[in-house]
């Protein structure tokens, strides 16, 4: 056989393709502030208003896409050492999803990062004790708080994102006692201790001291991103997420295979921001590269891709 004849024309090459990304399979993240602007590291994104992520949202359903991922940035007077806005319900992430639910009800899936990052006046996930840890047990509540906070302005998806041990059992028991047994949990279950998100740190103002390798996995190890996802499977997550995406596939496609619910990869920051420079500069074909590495990562394993694309490959594949 010579396996250059299913090559032949357009329309042979569509025939027998393997993998065929879907704007239902595809999930916008987008970040809602007081204080909107343009974020300089990531051509093309910015940070939206409460009224303007209302907008985003109808966008996202209109386009077809599977949902939308909420971020919310806060004010820096707002943020404290506990990241008490995230629970807030006036908080500015709460205002967002409210907004979001309102414009687009059960149109689209309206997700909620659910992490105090953004929030504490220190940038970590959690909370510090007196020697600067990150304390995972004491975390565990506040998670707990603002995931219900979340359900309760709206979201259909809570995702913790912040890699506490415990994370999914301790939100799944909160929002079942409070009558949200619907709500669904996305586990960041293989979250790595990763270079590529920097952009993501400008576009939510971080206030990082340190870094977060003490609780974000180290990028060497292919087995650990398995190790994780399966505890959080068996803790009850309804669906698991491997970030980055790009440069982690042979960790999902190990989570893909073991995995019996839903997918997810998330295409961070990073490497949206160097196919934008390297497209800007000439180097490379951009919405072939955009398709690419979006294919790649459904090639992978992945039933749902978190892209800042989103709404425009969503656009080309129709």
């Amino acid at each position: 056989m010579r396996p250059r004849r299913l090559r032949t024309t357009p329309a042979m090459r569509r025939l027998v393709r393997e993998v065929e990304v879907r704007p239902s399979q595809l999930v916008l993240p987008a970040f809602v502030a007081d204080e909107p602007g343009d974020i300089s590291s990531m051509p093309g994104v910015r940070r939206h208003t409460v009224d303007e992520i209302a907008r985003v949202a109808e966008e996202v359903a209109g386009a077809g896409l599977g949902g939308i991922m909420l971020f919310g940035v806060p004010r820096d007077d707002e943020k404290d050492d506990r990241g008490t806005q995230a629970w807030a319900e006036d908080g500015i992430l709460q205002r967002g999803l409210r907004a979001c639910r309102a414009a687009v009800g059960d149109d689209t899936v309206i997700m909620a990062d659910t992490c105090l990052d953004e929030f504490t006046s220190h940038g970590h996930c959690g909370f510090l004790t007196d020697d600067g840890r990150v304390d995972n047990d004491a975390t565990l509540p506040a998670y707990a708080s603002m995931a219900l906070a979340q359900a309760r302005a709206g979201a259909h998806v809570v995702a913790p994102s912040g890699m506490m041990d415990g994370q999914v059992e301790a939100i799944r028991a909160a929002l079942d006692g409070d009558g949200f047994q619907d709500t669904a949990i996305l586990a960041y279950a293989a979250k790595y201790a990763s270079s590529f998100y920097g952009p993501f740190r400008e576009a939510v103002t971080s206030t990082l001291q340190g870094d977060r390798r003490a609780y974000q996995q180290d990028p060497a190890n292919r087995r650990e991103g398995l190790r994780e996802a399966e505890l959080d499977l068996a803790e009850g997550a309804d669906m698991v997420m491997v970030k980055p995406a790009g440069y982690y596939l042979d960790v999902l496609a190990d989570v893909a295979q073991i995995s019996d619910v839903p997918v997810a990869a998330y295409q961070v920051s990073g490497e949206y921001a160097m196919i934008e420079a390297a497209a800007a500069n000439g180097w490379i074909d951009r919405e072939r590269a955009i398709e690419e590495s979006v294919t790649a990562i459904v090639r992978a394993g992945a039933d749902i891709v978190l892209t800042y694309w989103g709404l425009e490959l969503a656009g080309w594949l129709r």
